[in-house]
């Protein structure tokens, strides 16, 4: 069961993250704007379509911890764990392949400061 103060503190929790009105994330998610009112209220607990649209518009929201306050948010991944890079790799990334100018991008892999990355497409 999903305690109602929770959620709706989890929802706020939202709202500032990307720093959305109750109205422009209702707009964003596809669902009235009176049922988000409703939630913030405790009015009324979450239905399924409402935890399902949020998860299609934000996939970085981990759905266990919207639900129940467990795990994380933003959702992390394993692909979040610290790396450290190789010289031969470095060396391809600083000097690209000019006849590669017409390939399609797979993925793209972030490298941050602190040694974590995040990988996009390349299911």
């Amino acid at each position: 069961m999903v305690n109602q103060e929770d959620f709706t503190k989890r929802l706020r929790k939202l709202l500032r993250y990307y720093d959305l009105s109750a109205s422009a994330f209702a707009d964003r998610i596809g669902v009235q704007r009176s049922s988000i009112s409703h939630l913030l209220t405790g009015r009324n607990k979450p239905s399924l379509d409402f935890i399902l649209k949020v998860n299609d518009t934000f996939p970085e929201v981990d759905l266990y911890w919207f639900l129940k306050g467990k795990g994380t948010f933003p959702k992390t991944s394993d692909t979040d764990l610290p790396m450290t890079p190789t010289p031969s790799l470095l060396k391809k990334a600083q000097s690209p392949n000019i006849g590669e100018r017409h390939k399609s991008v797979d993925k793209i892999i972030i490298l941050h400061s602190d040694g974590s990355f995040k990988i996009y497409g390349g299911d």
